[in-house]
């Protein structure tokens, strides 16, 4: 995550966007991406570069699947966050972990390249040229390898608002792409097809994409309910069909480089 825009303590950000992750909206998140990324990661073992990884929470699932994340982000309270977050797990997953402090855009003189899977996930929106970190993200991709992009979407940011009843901001934002969201961060949407050409162009064609947050975007910090399986799966197949997923908070999309 990018805290350019962020005026206030970089730790009091940190640990905002870590309990965001055990709200429902986080959890649900987390819980689609990574369900996505598994279902198009190569079996066994893979390595994963996670950029811009925040505090850790993909990094976590993927490892506890088997895989070993490189975490990359520019804020330090972030890896500090993640750093914690990771403790608490087995000594097996702490170890397929590693946390880097740096920009994404260097990413191959800091962590290197030829990683089986490159995520980006929520950075796009917090960035005024996405093209120097799409890039990156394809430099860093073995051949053959995984690319995946997670960024809040251009088209409907009137919905939240609207069906929260903030009808001024609702009004405001069929205007504009560019909002202040819950943690006073100033993002903006991003549009999926600029970046499914942008990446194609650079040799990462785009297997798959998928709506993230169809229903329940609206639901502020609600905590994570008993019948979150139900949710999740009612997620998971709104989110891999058309009219939903269009009208989705987030946009998850799933690219291959080019083999060698």
């Amino acid at each position: 995550m990018n805290t350019n825009t962020w005026s206030g303590n970089p730790a009091d950000l940190a640990a905002a966007y870590a309990h965001h992750s055990t709200t429902l909206r986080g959890a649900l998140r987390h819980a689609l991406v990574t369900r996505a990324l598994l279902s198009h990661l190569p079996h066994g073992s893979c390595s994963v570069l996670d950029i811009g990884g925040g505090t850790g929470e993909q990094a976590i699932a993927l490892a506890r699947a088997g895989h070993t994340v490189t975490v990359l982000d520019p804020d330090p309270a972030m890896v500090d966050q993640a750093r914690d977050r990771a403790s608490d797990e087995p000594e097996e997953t702490v170890a397929r972990i590693t946390l880097t402090v740096g920009p994404g855009e260097l990413a191959l003189d800091l962590v290197g390249d030829g990683y089986d899977a490159v995520l980006c996930h929520g950075v796009l929106m917090y960035v005024d040229d996405p093209e120097p970190l799409l890039q990156t993200l394809v430099a860093a991709a073995a051949p053959g390898g995984v690319v995946s992009v997670l960024a809040k979407s251009d088209e409907v940011l009137a919905f939240r608002p609207a069906l929260e009843g903030r009808w001024a901001d609702a009004l405001a934002m069929l205007d504009t792409n560019i909002e202040t969201g819950n943690f006073g961060v100033t993002s903006r949407g991003v549009d999926r097809d600029d970046v499914t050409a942008r990446l194609s162009d650079l040799g990462a064609a785009t297997l798959a994409w998928y709506g993230v947050r169809t229903f329940t975007d609206h639901l502020g910090n609600a905590p994570v309910p008993p019948d979150f399986d139900q949710i999740l799966e009612l997620e998971w197949r709104a989110g891999a069909r058309d009219p939903y997923r269009q009208i989705s908070r987030l946009w998850h999309l799933i690219a291959r480089k080019a083999p060698a």
